[in-house]
């Protein structure tokens, strides 16, 4: 087969992609890796081929511009937010607001021109979509390709698409007439002679790459796919290797906050150092130098590092503190280390996965969701930060929830699976 993937203008996207290509690739399957131009240097890092599509774009500045912070800040009565309490207002204008900035942010007109005249030249016969770039259901239907997406954490673009069929049901729409995204990706597929859908924005199928106990919509086939982490090119330091003479601990922001990418106010390195200066640990905080405020000071018991690579850094570690992203999250999966989890503020998290993530990882008791980032105090944190070292049910179930990721199928089980459902699956060219 020819798989053409399709991801959004991040890293950690990409990163979430790489294993299942690569399985793809060493079963004999040709494969590409069709990207924003600033992310074609990190697709050659992985060994993979980049196909460029779309115009460059100043990523930060337009996700600074495109969703002002806005009320609520978090859920009312002090409570934590869940998955479910996204979509509750109006799901129709929330649909409306997300689809103005991936537009903008994932889906300039020109990409789906390049990424349709490269499916035209290459031909695949799948199609594997990042779940916010939609130009892959023109381009694969154009060329008879079968479609998929692959999600990167929760599935926001489902549980918003479920939610607003059942307000128009509800209020006896003609959901022709009021859906955001028909009204601006069916002109488009026209340009190619395709037509838009429901299967169109939500594929054929969708890879699951998250456990399943992760929250998702129901009605959607999901087929799951255990998510092994990847670092990217790096070396490890020496001093990883050597047993830490106290509990370590990880502090992680993340890739897209390191690169200046985040969405929302993360959790402040402020914070988290006023929590842990006077515990008997050692914390690992991987910080890149603009991520740590003027004048700081950095406790004795803290190690700042520019970069680790969490698969070798989180076996070493009693417990990690991350923003939820899906990097960080499948690593300490893998490697059952109980996680700490501090979303960004609630209105920035909503389709993106870290909250879906913290309530699921302390249904299972394999770690907390301690708050939502404007709700932290270093009070907060160093209690639940004890709380996780001391009790040995964290690490317990973290062992558990790591041999549950492992028994799910892993990028090379998923090969067979992805060649039947693309005979099954391809359109008529």
């Amino acid at each position: 087969m020819r798989v053409l993937f399709v991801t959004a203008p991040f890293r950690s996207h990409l990163y979430v992609q790489t294993p299942l290509a690569w399985a793809l690739r060493t079963a004999g399957h040709e494969v590409r890796v069709a990207c924003s131009p600033r992310l074609t240097e990190d697709v050659v890092r992985t060994g993979l081929t980049p196909v460029p599509i779309g115009e460059e774009v100043d990523l930060g500045d337009l996700m600074a511009r495109s969703e002002p912070e806005r009320a609520p800040a978090a859920p009312a009565g002090g409570r934590k937010s869940h998955q479910s309490d996204y979509p509750l207002g109006d799901p129709t204008a929330e649909l409306a607001s997300n689809a103005a900035g991936w537009r903008t942010l994932f889906n300039p007109d020109s990409s789906f021109d390049d990424l349709v005249a490269f499916a035209e030249l290459w031909r695949p016969d799948l199609v594997v979509s990042d779940t916010f770039v939609l130009s892959g259901a023109p381009a694969a239907r154009r060329v008879g390709a079968a479609h998929a997406r692959m999600l990167f954490g929760a599935d926001g673009l489902g549980q918003l698409r479920t939610a607003c069929r059942a307000q128009w049901r509800a209020q006896g729409s003609d959901w022709d007439g009021v859906d955001p995204l028909r009204e601006w990706l069916e002109p488009v597929f026209g340009r190619f002679g395709v037509e838009f859908d429901e299967e169109a924005v939500l594929g054929q199928w969708t890879v699951f790459p998250m456990p399943t106990w992760v929250w998702r919509p129901a009605g959607i086939p999901y087929v799951p796919m255990r998510h092994v982490p990847f670092n990217g090119p790096s070396a490890t330091p020496s001093w990883v290797y050597r047993r830490p003479e106290r509990r370590r601990v990880c502090f992680t922001l993340g890739l897209a906050h390191r690169e200046g990418r985040g969405h929302g106010v993360s959790a402040s390195p402020r914070e988290v150092f006023d929590a842990i200066a006077d515990l008997d640990v050692e914390v690992v905080a991987t910080l890149a130098p603009g991520q740590l405020p003027p004048g700081l000071r950095v406790p004795d018991n803290v190690r700042v590092v520019d970069f680790v690579p969490l698969n070798d850094l989180l076996p070493t570690c009693a417990a990690v503190i991350h923003s939820g992203g899906a990097g960080a999250f499948a690593a300490a999966v893998e490697h059952a280390v109980p996680q700490l989890i501090v979303p960004n503020v609630y209105w920035s998290e909503k389709w993106w996965g870290p909250v879906a993530m913290a309530s699921g990882l302390e249904e299972q008791g394999a770690g907390r969701y301690v708050a939502d980032a404007d709700g932290l105090t270093g009070e907060l944190l160093r209690s639940e930060l004890r709380r996780v070292l001391e009790d040995p049910a964290f690490r317990e179930g973290a062992a558990r929830v790591s041999a549950q990721s492992a028994a799910l199928p892993s990028p090379h089980d998923l090969v067979p699976v992805l060649e039947g459902l693309t005979a099954k699956h391809r359109y008529p060219a």
